[in-house]
């Protein structure tokens, strides 16, 4: 069992929760956390990357000089990958990076991202993060209370709150998302994770994948 403090917004201890590894996946499988980040990655890339082939680059295909008696080495065409200014050969053409993994895999794998910046004191669960009205520095006094200072943070709130993002999207480093939208990726980026207690039980709650799982489920 994990027993993790529940703090206020002055960082000062108010309760504990007692936190089965067992709800968070069991134990952290770094294979299948690096092929959901690797996913992520890959599914963010735009596949803009373009070079011109030989037989797009601008120039004549006029022979540049006759094959034998100059001495030089034959050549052809000006635009050939052999010249500078030529085309590129075998160079990058647009393509989609886009891929999944099975959804059970996925959601797995958040699990198990929770239960590693738990085990490793990464995380903290606040009791309280609710704002009157949008101000930078009152979060940031908060997030200094909480031990997270300069260091990039992903803040977890139960729902959206537009306050709490509004205060803090100023902020370097700083990430605000609902726990219905949390994945491997966005816990496992930043330095420090804040839970709010609401979304941290909503995790708790979350519907639970443990075990194996096909390759092609979706």
């Amino acid at each position: 069992m994990l027993t993790i403090d529940v703090v206020n917004t002055k960082g000062e201890r108010v309760s504990s929760v007692e936190v089965d590894p067992g709800e968070f996946g069991g134990e952290v499988r770094k294979q299948l956390l690096h092929d959901v980040v690797v996913m992520h990655l890959a599914n963010r890339r735009q596949g803009t990357h373009k070079s011109k082939s030989r037989g797009e680059v601008a120039g004549h295909k006029k022979k540049l000089f006759k094959q034998k008696g100059t001495g030089n080495a034959r050549a052809g065409t000006r635009r050939s990958n052999k010249r500078v200014g030529g085309g590129t050969a075998k160079g990058p053409v647009p393509r989609d990076y886009n891929y999944t993994i099975p959804k059970r895999a996925r959601r797995l794998a958040t699990r198990m991202a929770i239960l590693s910046r738990l085990q490793d004191k990464e995380a903290v669960v606040v009791d309280g993060l609710s704002m009157s009205a949008p101000k930078t520095k009152q979060i940031a006094s908060v997030l200094k209370a909480l031990g997270v200072g300069e260091q990039s943070c992903l803040i977890a709130t139960a729902g959206v709150d537009q306050n709490v993002y509004l205060s803090a999207r100023n902020i370097k480093g700083m990430e605000i998302l609902p726990a219905g939208e949390l994945h491997a990726y966005a816990l496992l980026r930043p330095k420090k994770v804040v839970f709010t207690k609401d979304a941290f039980e909503a995790l708790r709650k979350a519907p639970k994948y443990q075990g194996t799982f096909s390759e092609g489920e979706e």
